[in-house]
């Protein structure tokens, strides 16, 4: 018997800035068919709000070092401020949204990056995804809304990076569904030039990956939600789209398309 159809959508970058970006981005998703889940970051306006209070943030490589008092930004602004608005607004839509961190109904548990060159503080790596847990909410017609946290089940919340959940989210629930994983952000897909907008790569597949990240054609940015990418594919998800947030309803544009 054929699995039912699950979308989960990572939404980043200045999308999540631009409250009219934002708004069309929901337009679009709201209107996506079948089962639904999304995912988020926040981690510019988690810099904006760390600044008002005094907080330095201090990023290394493009990763955010966590300190106590940036978790406790993090947690506000993420699962908060920035998940709130989102279920908000999807309300306003007609979703029945539910906006999560990965400590609710125990849903992704992490535990802490060790120490290796450099101590990220409180960041978490995805350890497991209660599928179980998650899918009752999904039969039960909500959307799930996950921000960038998870917890490692004895009370610690971890920032934890939102495409690694979401490729999370995807390989565990593949156990249950077919699974499409969408990336969206302001580019239109994965660039070979990052001074070309229109030097879209439409198909990319493992191989061409490790030989283009060998050249350096790639922004450090960009790496994470690859290897994210590929890995998800490797363990059981159908498809991997990344591109602006219009990939998730009209294919006839360019974007990048992810294989083995």
């Amino acid at each position: 018997m054929s699995k039912e159809q699950l979308s989960i959508v990572k939404i980043g970058g200045n999308v999540i800035e631009d409250s009219s970006a934002l708004d069309d981005f929901l337009q679009l998703f709201s209107k996506l068919e079948g089962y639904k889940i999304l995912v988020h970051g926040g981690g510019k306006r988690a810099t904006h709000v760390a600044s008002k209070l005094g907080i330095a943030s201090n990023m290394i490589n493009g990763r955010r070092i966590t300190d106590a008092d940036t978790l406790e930004v993090i947690t506000m602004v993420y699962g908060g401020l920035v998940n709130k608005n989102i279920v908000a607004k999807l309300q306003g839509l007609n979703i029945d949204a539910i906006g999560l961190t990965g400590a609710d109904i125990n849903s992704i548990y992490s535990k802490k990056r060790p120490v290796k060159e450099i101590d990220y503080g409180f960041v978490g790596d995805v350890k497991k995804v209660n599928h179980q847990s998650i899918n009752k909410l999904i039969q039960a017609d909500f959307t799930p809304v996950f921000c960038a946290i998870t917890h490692d089940g004895n009370g610690q919340l971890f920032n934890t990076n939102a495409d690694t959940i979401a490729s999370e989210l995807a390989i565990g629930l593949s156990k249950l569904y077919q699974v499409e994983l969408y990336y969206c952000f302001e580019k239109n897909g994965v660039l070979k030039s990052v001074d070309d907008e229109n030097s879209v790569i439409e198909y990319m597949d493992y191989g061409t990956y490790e030989q283009l990240k060998h050249q350096g054609a790639f922004h450090d940015g960009m790496l994470p939600k690859l290897d994210n990418s590929f890995r998800a594919i490797e363990f059981g998800v159908s498809r991997v789209f990344i591109g602006n947030p219009t990939v998730i309803s009209d294919k006839d544009q360019k974007f990048t398309t992810l294989y083995l």
